[in-house]
C-alpha cells in the first residue's frame, strides 16, 4: 500500500460508514421500496457517485444495513461459553430485535409484485435471502446435536423453522402496533425456546 493509499483509507472507511448510517435512517423512514440512492447519498452529504464507489447497488447497500446496522442474531451462536439453552435463547432474542427493526425497512417491497421481484433478484445476486436466519439457527442446533448436547432424534430444521417463524410473527405484531421493538424480548425468547427444547437440555 502506498502512502497516499494509506492516508486515504480512513477517509474512505469514514465515507462508507456515513453512507451506511444515512441508508439505515432513510430506509427506516421510507422503507426500502421508496428509499433511493440519491436520497441516501444526499442524507450522507455525498454524491451518488461516491455511494457507488462503496456499494454496487441498492440491494448491496440494503444487505450491508441489515448486517452492520441491525441487531445481530449470529454472534451468540459462536460463543462456546454458553450452554445450548442459553445460546439458543440469545439467538432468538437477537432475532426478535432484528425482525422488529428490519420489518419497517423491508415490508414495503411486498406492496408491488414488480418491486418484490426486483428486490428478490437483487438480493439473490448477492448470495443472500430471507432463509439466512433459519439456516443459522438450524446450523447451531445441528452442531449441538452432533456434539451430543441434544438427542439424536432432534430435528434442527423443524425447530429452526418454528423459532424463526415465531420471532417473525412476534415482530410483525409489534410493528402492527406501531413499535420497532418487542417488549421483554429476552423473556419472550426464553418462553419460545422452552416450548421446543427438551426440559433436560441445559
Amino acid at each position: 500500500m502506498t502512502d497516499a493509499e494509506a492516508t486515504n483509507a480512513p477517509r474512505q472507511k469514514a465515507a462508507r460508514e456515513r453512507i451506511l448510517d444515512a441508508a439505515a435512517s432513510v430506509m427506516r423512514e421510507k422503507g426500502i421500496a421508496a428509499a433511493t440512492t440519491k436520497q441516501i447519498a444526499r442524507a450522507a452529504g455525498y454524491s451518488e457517485a461516491m455511494l457507488y464507489k462503496h456499494f454496487d447497488d441498492k440491494q448491496q447497500l440494503f444487505l450491508s444495513v441489515v448486517h452492520e446496522r441491525l441487531p445481530s442474531y449470529r454472534r451468540q451462536a459462536e460463543d462456546d461459553h454458553l450452554g445450548v439453552r442459553e445460546g439458543l435463547e440469545s439467538m432468538v432474542a437477537g432475532l426478535l430485535r432484528f425482525y422488529a427493526e428490519s420489518f419497517i425497512i423491508a415490508v414495503s417491497v411486498f406492496g408491488s409484485p414488480e418491486l418484490l421481484a426486483a428486490q428478490r433478484d437483487g438480493v439473490r445476486a448477492h448470495g443472500a435471502g430471507p432463509e439466512g436466519p433459519s439456516r443459522a439457527v438450524s446450523a447451531y442446533l445441528t452442531r449441538q446435536r452432533d456434539a451430543g448436547a441434544l438427542p439424536t432424534g432432534f430435528d434442527p430444521d423443524a425447530v429452526a423453522t418454528l423459532l424463526v417463524g415465531a420471532a417473525l410473527h412476534t415482530a410483525f405484531l409489534a410493528a402492527f402496533n406501531g413499535s420497532d421493538q418487542v417488549d421483554d424480548a429476552d423473556d419472550v425468547a426464553k418462553a419460545l425456546v422452552a416450548a421446543v427444547l427438551p426440559a433436560d437440555v441445559t
